[in-house]
């Protein structure tokens, strides 16, 4: 039986071959991303640990006594600790956030982490000092700071920014920004350098001046000496320790890290992993097809095995052990090439932050794809092989190798009816009433409708070409009648085809329908509400608007400015309630107030606007006097106008005030963001605006100036670069759906033979043929995509209304534009997939027409 396996792949290698393919990319696909996101989180894990086998103990606040604000440790307590028996050193450690400007004044970093420290060496004492160095550390150019006027920068920093020894940096702090002068640069631990961050170090004096209270530091880290363990030190420490302090060994620290960093790398790779096994189901169906048509090529071959004694049961294990073959062997060359994508992957990542990492080959990952490919071919096999149990042995004294077309009626048929209307109505029951549970009853009601629209497309082909046919007719009425009546004479394989790209389609429509519906939430809760030209905002988690800040971007010449400034505790009409302090001279040309009640100018008068939910919620209305309580101070407030405003903006807010009424409550509110507005006949939003309006607020990079194209971005960026990566993998479904196109095409000339040499005969010319079987194509393509799309836009409006819940103001959106690109590219790789099926079709002979069958 092997050998009658094995000799039938190799007589039908090439039709064999798209099947092969498309094997070798699912399975590259998956080993890739296993091998790639394994390695990546094991890199990840050694940096982010790497450091702490260097520490013994470190001892920090674990608690704050009786609730008051931390004040970090006594720097006299590492003297003490120094002195335990076992401790080699210990260094103080002062931390905080540090943000650095390039020469142009913008912030160096690409990354959320812009930290501060202290450079700490130690003495001979194995206390903090200044004749030693700081173990955490490694200078490639200079040295650590010693003077309160020296910084120095991590080396990927300084590259950046193009910083030499030497050179004067601006750094900013949350405080004012001030000028320093380069002493070094320096490779760190990866615990404390994150990708594309930066780290920037001051002298323990300035740190405890930035970042904490003078004499104290947040963390001292502790070295033992030769033959000490760790618990053991931390054991002897922790009696020295005041209340509120506590002991971990780096051990531990460095196990937290690990798993933290890994985390982000396992997310990415059970994405990764999600896509491959869509590749591979899509691929199912080409290798499904394949055998359909193989077998119904090879249908006088197999009764001939009957008739010469083999059972159904044999005839079914030869064409198994087939499919294991193909299997195995195309999973084989995927692994090898997954591997190889992934090394490749590994090392043009790998930067000086996030380092490459030796490449991991566990067992599970080879064996885990080598299954994977071959499981699924031999499962996509199955049913072709079954179907083949049925061939009687007379079939081999006829003179036919085709079967007769497969018709849609079948009880497939109605099997999927079933199953996709139980999937539509838990998908809409999952969107509508399923509570906490929704998505994943959508889930569930997804699979059940996907699966039953597989089965119900060969009953779907033929009314989806009946539409197209007027138009074909209009365009091509030769072609476009022969290629009609192709695509509709086998509906099964037809449909088979169409599945891969309605899969593909499927998923990046509704993909596409809930990255438009997101984004328009976030433009209106960002820049639908921003009229500014700048928005001012905190670059780093300890920078801090304040009042002066908003005085300083006032003198941008032809600048209108207010800050949003919020105050809270407010006990407003009986309910509490945040009011935001705002220049009411200057709002309304800062932000989009939609009145539905009421004037803005109200503000002025020292009356209150207040949003249309809030109002609704608490029974408000225009005109209306409010008894108002804050801490002490009580008064009255009227409300003075209405406007609509989405309860999750970012910008406008729920009750507005001008700054002279908050101020009679509350003497430091929090500025949130700083708004300006430029004049037009003094620049307008330009890049020399912009230097002036940075050069006002200190040239401090600690504070961002985003203008509204930035704004937008700082908000919804990340939606459209995730989405181009979903799209970007879904590619690899989209070509090997195109690669069942081809094979199918290829297989169906090679079964049509006589009939493509009978219309050669009968005068269709070759470029005739050929554009037969590209309208053939594009048809296969067209429904494929329309039923990929419309199921895609299902799903994503059920997903979305999931969100209506708990993000007010989602509304659904329908990108009609992308989803257009979307069917253009489903049927572009169906045109492009019937090149080569095209080119052999036209070579048919005409003598073809009379050859025996």
């Amino acid at each position: 039986m092997f050998r009658t396996a094995l000799r039938n792949v190799l007589a039908h290698k090439a039709r064999l071959l798209m099947t092969a393919l498309a094997v070798v990319l699912g399975v590259a696909f998956a080993t890739g991303s296993l091998v790639f996101s394994q390695t990546r989180s094991d890199a990840a894990a050694e940096q982010a640990s790497a450091g702490y086998d260097r520490i013994a103990v470190n001892v920090g606040v674990d608690a704050v006594p009786d609730g008051g604000a931390p004040t970090g440790l006594d720097e006299r307590l590492a003297s003490q600790l120094a002195r335990v028996p076992g401790v080699a050193h210990a260094a103080n450690r002062v931390d905080g956030s540090a943000a650095v400007a390039d020469r142009t004044g913008r912030l160096l970093g690409d990354g959320g982490s812009h930290r501060g420290s202290n450079y700490a060496p130690a003495d001979r004492h194995g206390t903090e000092g200044t004749d030693g160095t700081d173990p955490a550390y490694r200078f490639t150019a200079g040295h650590g700071p010693t003077h309160d006027d020296e910084i120095a920068l991590d080396a990927s920093t300084a590259a950046r920014g193009g910083y030499r020894v030497g050179d004067r940096v601006r750094v900013g702090t949350g405080q004012a920004a001030a000028t320093y002068r380069l002493s070094g640069v320096f490779r760190s631990d990866g615990h404390r350098l994150t990708d594309g961050g930066t780290l920037t170090l001051f002298t323990t004096r300035t740190a405890q001046r930035l970042f904490a209270t003078p004499g104290h530091v947040q963390s001292i880290e502790l070295t033992a000496e030769s033959g000490i363990s760790a618990p053991e030190l931390a054991e002897r420490v922790e009696k020295l320790l005041p209340k509120g302090a506590g002991a971990v060994t780096g051990a531990t620290l460095g196990r937290i890290q690990a798993n933290l960093a890994s985390s982000d790398q396992d997310t990415m790779g059970q994405i990764l992993l999600g896509f491959s096994l869509v590749a591979m189901f899509v691929a199912a169906f080409l290798i499904s097809n394949t055998f359909t048509m193989l077998i119904g090529r090879r249908t006088r071959e197999l009764a001939l095995l009957r008739l010469l004694g083999a059972s159904g049961r044999q005839v079914r294990r030869i064409l198994l052990a087939e499919s294991v073959l193909v299997g195995s062997v195309a999973s084989a060359l995927g692994l090898l090439i997954g591997t190889g994508v992934a090394a490749a992957l590994n090392r043009l990542l790998g930067t000086a932050s996030s380092p490459a990492g030796p490449l991991v080959l566990s067992p599970a990952t080879l064996l885990g794809t080598m299954l994977l490919g071959t499981a699924t071919t031999v499962v996509a096999a199955w049913l072709p092989a079954r179907r083949a149990m049925s061939i009687a042995p007379v079939t081999a004294l006829t003179g036919s190798d085709t079967p007769t077309p497969a018709t849609a009626r079948s009880p497939r048929t109605a099997v999927g009816a079933a199953l996709t209307g139980i999937g539509v109505l838990v998908v809409v029951y999952g969107a509508v009433g399923a509570g906490p549970d929704a998505r994943t009853v959508i889930g569930l009601g997804t699979l059940l409708a996907v699966v039953g629209v597989l089965g119900l497309i060969p009953l779907l082909a033929r009314p989806f070409v009946a539409v197209l046919r007027p138009l074909l007719l209009r365009i091509s009425p030769v072609q476009g009648v022969l290629a009609t009546r192709n695509t509709t004479r086998d509906p099964r394989r037809t449909g088979a085809t169409a599945a891969a790209l309605t899969v593909a389609l499927a998923l990046a429509s509704g993909l596409s329908v809930l990255g438009a519906s997101a984004s328009h939430y976030l433009e209106r809760a960002t820049t639908h509400d921003f009229t500014a030209d700048y928005l001012v905002k905190p670059a780093v988690d300890s920078a801090r608007l304040t009042a002066a800040n908003t005085k300083a971007a006032a003198g941008t010449p032809g600048a209108t400015v207010s800050g949003l400034n919020q105050s809270t505790g407010y006990v407003l009409g009986g309910s509490p309630a945040v009011l935001t302090g705002v220049d009411p001279t200057a709002v309304g040309r800062l932000m989009r107030y939609e009145l539905v009640g009421g004037s803005l100018d109200a503000l002025t008068r020292g009356r209150i606007a207040v949003a249309d939910y809030k109002a609704k919620e608490s029974g408000w209305h225009v005109g209306q006097s409010l008894p108002v309580r804050r801490g002490g101070k009580s008064g009255r407030v009227t409300v003075g106008a209405i406007y609509r405003a989405d309860p999750q903006s970012n910008l406008l807010p729920s009750i507005t005030a001008a700054d002279s009424l908050v101020a009679r409550y509350d003497e430091s509110p929090h500025t949130h963001v700083i708004l300006v507005a430029t004049d037009r006949t003094s620049g307008g939003a330009s890049p020399a605006t912009y230097s002036a309006l940075t050069h006002a607020l200190g040239d401090d990079p600690a504070l961002a100036v985003l203008d509204r194209s930035a704004v937008e971005d700082e908000y919804s960026g990340d939606i459209g670069d995730q989405l181009d990566i979903f799209y970007a993998l879904l590619t690899m479904a989209a070509l090997i759906a195109g690669l069942g196109v081809t094979n199918t095409l290829a297989l169906s000339v090679l079964e049509r033979q006589k009939e493509i040499g009978t219309l050669r005969a009968v005068g269709l010319a070759r470029a005739q043929v050929t554009r037969m079987i590209r309208w053939e194509a594009l048809i296969v393509g067209a429904f494929g995509a329309t039923l990929g799309t419309l199921l895609g836009i299902f799903l994503g409006w059920a997903l979305g209304r999931t969100l209506q819940d708990t993000v007010s103001g989602y509304t659904l959106v329908l990108p009609w534009g992308r989803l257009a690109a979307g069917i253009a590219l489903a049927m572009t790789i169906a045109l492009l997939a019937s090149l080569w099926p095209a080119r052999k079709a036209s070579r048919v002979a005409i003598t073809t027409a009379t050859s025996a069958a």
